[in-house]
């Protein structure tokens, strides 16, 4: 790996960085135009790039994006799971002894922002901790897929991990999505209160946060000494701008350099002509999606879900929705283009199937209404979007209408994303459109946790899922990432077969950035 890491190169590819597009993150964009085309300077004194939203001091215990914490943590290997090799960072080398036991040797040129060092109390103090701290982003890698008995301190500069079960994705996976935090900073706060902290963050990473303002927003200055290199931007300055078009119409006037926002569809051609703008495309490891609430009926028959995810027309959708910016979902969950996903997943569109399934349940049409029935009562259901994202609602109708075509009644039901949000965690829903990024859908773990942890199911449910529970049992048996990697894509068709979340489309993300960084 180079001496100046994808984060600390913040120049031209700011833009992309904090939305999580980094060229880990876009597998397949062959043809995009990526940061290394832009025309602006190399370097910069100072950026500016509009947030959507406040997220508080970057506490990773509670929800700071992905992005802004790598800004301030580094991960013991880079620069994440989603991405066939990670190569070493705060580590040197991870060697596995057994089955469930790996040494990692650490560098030891790396302090933390405060000028502390790094040490290797650092790290054992970093996964323990997340045993205690609230479940959140980071700590299943811990407590579940895999589950982390015990870091211990070998010498100086190496610690041992050991498992509860084999662990062989552990170099690939947990340690290089696990930020690591300093003992020193964290040792007194009560895990049970870390998502409370509102001081600013210490960490080794490129960037210090060094100023935080719900209302001015965020202030990042250079760790000048990285020890992957001094970053290549002095200043990151990021202004909360909530309203879209209020962000936009601050690029094109150059009042800011950058956005974390990605240019709607109808956008796109507009801002490709502008003589003041470059713009970037990627194929980001993410994609819209209908959720299936599989804790009530009927989307407790898996055949019901098979027949809902055929029903819905995947390229009227990516040809509506993101006016063909994309392609298809018609290969499912998770993207195709993560490292371990099955290239034989396939999610047609197929309503005379979907119709056959119905009819196999017995759910018809007995009146002649265009309505199918269970137990002689109308099949309506209800899906919910956020009422202030355009795109949702569009596809929000054209689930709809699909569905109509098989005799299934759906009413759309809008909302502001507050509310969305808690309609979402209490699982209130019948159908959810929704959004899933990298880390849902290109972290081979998350995909087992997700299936785990009432995302896409859940361990504790009435329903029943007996080829899932049983094919996992063979996943957690096996001894090797590459044999690990086999299971998981059965558990692919698996899923696909009775899906819980359908995939919309696997979209372009475009990108506008200013041609005169800081300028």
């Amino acid at each position: 790996m180079t001496a100046r890491p994808f984060r600390a190169a913040l120049g031209a590819g700011a833009a992309l960085l904090l939305a999580g597009t980094m060229t880990a993150c876009t597998a397949g964009a062959d043809t995009a135009t990526t940061a290394a085309d832009l025309t602006g300077p190399a370097t910069a004194e100072e950026l500016t790039i509009a947030l959507e939203e406040d997220s508080g001091p970057v506490n990773l215990f509670s929800g700071a994006s992905d992005q802004m914490v790598e800004m301030v943590y580094d991960k013991l290997f880079a620069p994440s799971p989603y991405v066939d090799d990670p190569q070493p960072w705060l580590a040197t080398e991870a060697r596995q002894i057994d089955a469930v036991t790996w040494e990692v040797d650490l560098r030891t040129d790396v302090t933390w922002q405060d000028g502390e060092p790094f040490t290797a109390e650092d790290v054992v103090f970093s996964f323990m901790y997340m045993h205690e701290a609230p479940t959140g982003r980071y700590t299943h890698h811990v407590n579940d897929t895999p589950y982390v008995d015990d870091v211990v301190k070998v010498d100086e500069d190496t610690v041992r991990f050991d498992c509860r079960d084999a662990c062989p994705s552990l170099a690939e996976v947990t340690l290089a999505d696990l930020p690591i935090v300093a003992e020193h900073i964290w040792e007194d706060v009560d895990p049970a209160e870390a998502k409370t902290v509102q001081d600013l963050p210490v960490g080794t990473g490129p960037y210090r946060l060094t100023s935080y303002s719900p209302t001015e927003g965020y202030v990042f200055t250079a760790n000048e000494d990285y020890f992957a290199g001094e970053p290549t931007v002095g200043t990151i300055t990021m202004p909360v701008i909530t309203d879209q078009s209020a962000t936009f119409t601050a690029l094109q006037s150059g009042e800011i350099d950058a956005t974390e926002r990605t240019l709607s569809p109808e956008l796109v051609d507009q801002f490709a002509g502008s003589a003041q703008l470059d713009t970037l495309t990627t194929q980001a490891l993410s994609f819209p999606e209908v959720k299936l609430n599989f804790l009530r009926e009927p989307f407790t028959e898996p055949d019901f879900r098979l027949a809902v995810s055929d029903a819905i027309d995947k390229e009227q959708m990516l040809d509506v929705v993101a006016l063909g910016q994309g392609r298809p979902a018609t290969q499912g969950y998770p993207h195709p283009d993560a490292p371990f996903a099955n290239p034989d997943n396939s999610t047609p569109t197929d309503p005379e199937t979907s119709k056959q399934l119905l009819d196999g349940l017995g759910y018809t049409d007995t009146d002649g209404d265009g309505v199918r029935e269970i137990d002689g009562k109308p099949i309506e259901l209800t899906i919910i979007v956020d009422s202030g994202t355009p795109q949702d609602v569009r596809a929000a109708e054209l689930v709809t209408e699909d569905l109509a075509e098989i005799g299934i009644t759906v009413t759309t039901e809008g909302m502001d994303a507050a509310t969305l949000k808690e309609r979402s965690a209490a699982k209130d829903y019948d159908l959810f459109v929704s959004f899933i990024g990298a880390h849902g859908v290109g972290d081979p773990d998350q995909f087992i946790m997700s299936h785990r942890s009432g995302n896409l199911w859940a361990l504790e449910t009435p329903v029943e899922w007996e080829e899932w529970d049983s094919t996992y049992e063979t996943w957690l048996k096996q001894t090797t990432h590459d044999a690990r990697i086999e299971v998981m894509q059965e558990l692919q068709t698996i899923h696909n077969a009775a899906p819980t979340t359908v995939p919309l489309f696997y979209p372009e993300e475009h990108w506008a950035v200013s041609q005169t960084y800081g300028g």
